[in-house]
C-alpha cells in the first residue's frame, strides 16, 4: 500500500475512534486533519498549499445562501417546541380519534408528521412526543411495545419528510458533488441540484412511510385487540365514551389550522416556486415566532391575524408582480403592488414585534434564541472541521482511492451503492447525521454521481437510510432518546421490540423505491423541469 493511501486511512480511522471517544466532533475532524497533514508534510506525501485553502473553505461556508436556511429552521422547530404545539394538537387529534381503535396510536403517527413538516428536528420531536403522549398510551391501556414503537418511529419522520435539516445539509452537500462530478464527465454546463429537488423528491416516499406506518398500526388493532384498546379518554379528562361531536370544532380549529398553514407556507413557496429554501425558511421563522405570540396572548390577536394575512399577502404579490424599488420602466399597477407590499411589511412588523414582546415578557424568546444559537453553531463549527477534514483527505488522493476501490467491486454500480449505503446504515449507529452528511457524503457521493445515478434518488435514499439506522436497535439515536424520558415501567427491551416492525416497513420503503426511483424523481421533475 503507498504511504498516502495508508496515511488517508489512518487518517479516517482515527477520526471515528475519536468520535466514538465522546471527543468534540468539529475538533475531532479538524484537529485529525491538521495532524496528519503535518505528518504528510513531513514525509513529502502532502502539499503544504491545500492548507492555504482553509480560509477560503470558510468564506464559502460562512457565505453559503442554502446553509442560511439552517439557523431559520431551527428558530422556528425550537420556537414551535416552545409554544406547546405539539401537546395541543395530540390532544385534539386523540378527541377526534376517540372512537377508533388504536386510535391515540394513530394520532401519535400523524402528529409526529405534521411536526416533521413544521420543525424538521429529531431529536427534539421523539423527546416531546415521548413526554406528552407515552404516560397517556400506557394509562390507556396500550401496550409498552406499541406506544414506545410509535412515538420512536413518528418522531424520526423529521429525517425524511421536508422540510427537514437532514435534506437541506444533503442537498448542500450533493449540490456540490453533482457539480464536480458532472464537470469530471466532461458536462461543462450541469444541470443545478437545489434544495428544492430534494424536498419535492422526499415528498411522496415521506407521506408514504406515514400511510405505511398507519397501516401497520389499524392491522394490528384488527389481528391483536389486547395490545390496543377501543376507547380512549380524552387527554382534557373529558368521558372516554364522548365523541366528536361534543368537541369544539374551534378547537380542532385552532389547533390543525396554524401548522397546516405553516406547512404550506414554507414548503407550498417552494414547491411553487415562489421562494427559495431560505426565503421559505424566513417565512417559517417569522410564522413560528405569530403562533407562539399568539398562545402567549389569546385574548389580543389583531396583531397576529393581520401579521398573517400581511405574510400572505407578501408572498401572492411576490408572484405575480415585480416588487423592485428600482425599477425604471414601473407602470402603475407595479406601483400599487409595491406600495401594498409595503402595507403588508408594516402589518408583519406590527405582529412580529407584538409577538416577541409577549414573549419576552414570558420568558420565552430568550430561551428559544439561545437554544437556536447553540444548534446553530454546532452544526456550523462540526461543517469547519469536516470541511478541513474532507481538503486533506482530498491533499492525499484520498478521493481517487475512493474511486478505484468503488468502481473496481464486482457489479459495478450495484454493489457500489449498496457497499455505501450499508457503511452510512452502521455509522448511523455512532455518528450523528451531521456527522455523517459532512465527513462521508463528500467522500462517496461524487463517485456515485459520476456512475449515472439520480441525485435526487441519491439524497433521498440516504436520508432514509440515516432514518432506518436511527430507529435500530441496539444504537438507534431515537432509541436512547426516548429511553432518557420514558418511564421506568417501560423497559429497554419494550422499545427495542415495538421498533422492530417500523425498522421492517423502513426496509421495505427503502426497497420500494430501489426498485421504482421515480417516486423521488416524477415531483421534482413535475414541479421544476416542467416549468423550465
Amino acid at each position: 500500500m503507498e504511504l498516502n493511501a495508508l496515511l488517508d486511512l489512518l487518517m479516517f480511522v482515527s477520526a471515528c475512534l475519536l468520535l466514538l471517544s465522546g471527543f468534540p466532533v468539529a475538533f475531532a475532524l479538524g484537529g485529525t486533519a491538521l495532524v496528519f497533514a503535518a505528518i504528510g508534510i513531513s514525509f513529502g506525501e502532502f502539499d503544504a498549499d491545500f492548507i492555504a485553502l482553509i480560509p477560503e473553505r470558510i468564506y464559502g461556508i460562512m457565505t453559503n445562501d442554502t446553509l442560511l436556511a439552517v439557523p431559520l429552521f431551527v428558530f422556528m422547530g425550537v420556537m414551535l417546541e416552545r409554544s406547546r404545539l405539539a401537546e395541543e394538537l395530540l390532544e385534539s387529534m386523540a378527541l377526534l380519534m376517540n372512537r377508533v381503535r388504536g386510535g391515540l396510536g394513530i394520532s401519535v403517527t400523524i402528529v409526529g408528521a405534521l411536526l416533521a413538516a413544521s420543525t424538521g428536528i429529531v431529536g427534539a420531536t421523539v423527546v416531546t412526543m415521548g413526554l406528552l403522549s407515552l404516560p397517556t398510551m400506557l394509562k390507556r391501556g396500550y401496550s409498552p411495545a406499541h406506544a414506545g414503537g410509535a412515538i420512536a418511529a413518528a418522531g424520526t419522520l423529521g429525517q425524511i419528510i421536508p422540510p427537514s435539516i437532514v435534506l437541506i445539509l444533503l442537498g448542500d452537500q450533493l449540490s456540490s458533488a453533482w457539480q464536480s462530478a458532472q464537470l469530471e464527465m466532461g458536462n461543462w454546463s450541469p444541470e443545478p441540484l437545489s434544495v428544492g429537488d430534494l424536498f419535492a423528491g422526499a415528498l411522496l416516499p415521506g407521506l408514504g412511510l406515514v400511510l405505511l406506518y398507519i397501516a401497520y398500526q389499524t392491522a394490528l388493532a384488527i389481528l391483536k385487540p389486547d395490545s390496543v384498546p377501543l376507547h380512549q379518554a380524552a387527554t382534557d379528562g373529558t368521558s372516554p365514551t364522548g365523541d366528536i361531536q361534543n368537541v369544539p370544532l374551534s378547537r380542532i380549529m385552532g389547533a390543525f389550522l396554524p401548522p397546516i398553514l405553516l406547512i404550506i407556507a414554507v414548503l407550498g413557496s417552494i414547491l411553487a416556486g415562489i421562494a427559495t429554501p431560505t426565503e421559505a425558511a424566513a417565512v417559517g421563522a417569522v410564522g413560528a415566532t405569530l403562533m407562539a405570540g399568539h398562545r402567549a396572548g389569546s385574548q389580543d390577536t389583531r396583531a397576529v391575524y393581520a401579521a398573517g394575512i400581511g405574510l400572505a399577502g407578501l408572498l401572492l404579490l411576490n408572484q405575480f408582480f415585480d416588487l423592485r424599488l428600482d425599477q425604471e420602466d414601473a407602470g402603475p399597477v407595479d406601483k400599487i403592488a409595491v406600495l401594498s407590499a409595503s402595507l403588508f411589511c408594516g402589518l408583519i412588523i406590527w405582529g412580529i414585534v407584538v409577538s416577541l414582546l409577549r414573549l419576552q415578557g414570558q420568558k420565552v424568546l430568550q430561551e428559544v434564541m439561545q437554544n437556536t444559537t447553540r444548534i446553530s453553531s454546532m452544526i456550523f463549527v462540526i461543517l469547519i472541521g469536516a470541511a478541513l477534514f474532507s481538503l486533506v483527505f482530498k491533499g492525499f488522493e484520498g478521493d481517487e482511492y475512493i474511486h478505484e476501490f468503488l468502481s473496481d467491486l464486482p457489479g459495478g454500480k450495484l454493489s457500489a451503492l449498496i457497499l455505501v449505503m450499508l457503511v452510512m446504515f452502521v455509522l448511523g449507529f455512532f455518528l450523528d447525521f451531521i456527522e455523517i452528511t459532512f465527513v462521508v457524503v463528500p467522500i462517496v457521493a461524487p463517485v456515485l454521481l459520476m456512475m449515472d445515478i439520480n441525485p435526487v434518488w441519491l439524497g433521498v435514499m440516504m436520508a432514509m437510510n440515516l432514518q432506518t439506522s436511527f430507529l435500530t436497535p441496539p444504537f438507534g439515536f431515537a432509541l436512547f432518546y426516548l429511553r432518557g424520558v420514558a418511564p421506568e415501567s417501560v423497559k429497554t427491551s419494550d422499545i427495542y421490540r415495538g421498533v422492530i416492525p417500523y425498522v421492517i416497513i423502513q426496509i421495505f420503503a427503502l426497497i420500494l423505491l430501489w426498485f421504482w426511483p421515480e417516486l423521488t424523481t416524477w415531483l421534482p421533475e413535475v414541479i421544476f423541469r416542467s416549468a423550465s
